[in-house]
């Protein structure tokens, strides 16, 4: 059981590594930092296509990463 559950942490982080990675950029410059987190706060921004699918990757694999991690504590 542990052997399995190591093996998918390993599959796990790999994939949240390369979804982080293949993500674009959300801010440019000094511009996009003072007003990126306002226009994705109020929703003018919606993300499409690609970066939707990334985004919920992302969390979808992180959250997984942790179940995986407290699993492992558990069962050692």
């Amino acid at each position: 059981m542990l052997t399995v559950a190591m093996t998918l942490l390993i599959i796990d982080a790999i994939a949240l590594i390369v979804m982080v990675l293949l993500q674009s950029g959300k801010s440019a410059g000094l511009s996009g930092a003072i007003s990126g987190g306002a226009e994705q706060l109020f929703g003018k921004q919606k993300a499409r296509g690609l970066d939707a699918v990334l985004h919920r990757g992302t969390i979808i694999t992180g959250t997984l990463f942790f179940v995986l991690t407290f699993a492992i504590a558990y069962l050692i």
